[in-house]
């Protein structure tokens, strides 16, 4: 386990994680397994459920250079959701991603 946890907001419980894998709980909603399934150093990332997850998706990280030692982040959030699913999980999904950029923007700016 890593220090990573820490920097999560007060949402996310349980955190755990290895260099391949992390599983946590997002408070009200679920728990969560995810592992890395496609990684491209400098460029990409993708995580997807590990085990049993409420629904099909994946997590992009796409990475673009700028110059040296600076690069823009992209994440993209997949889902297979039927429509009802979709009206409940829209709003939590899109503040989920939200946070993970404003995480990734603070530990970004502190490099």
């Amino acid at each position: 386990m890593n220090n990573f946890g820490k920097l999560m907001p007060e949402q996310v419980i349980n955190w755990k994680s290895t260099t391949d894998k992390c599983s946590f709980t997002i408070k009200g909603m679920t728990d969560l397994s995810l592992c890395i399934a496609e990684k491209r150093p400098f460029s990409k990332i993708i995580y997807r459920p590990d085990g049993k997850a409420p629904f099909d998706f994946s997590l992009e990280i796409k990475l673009t250079a700028i110059k040296e030692n600076v690069c823009n982040a992209q994440i993209l959030f997949n889902a297979e959701l039927n429509t009802m699913l979709e009206m409940l999980a829209r709003k939590p999904l899109q503040n989920f991603v939200n946070i993970l950029v404003a995480k990734l923007k603070e530990l970004g700016e502190k490099l």
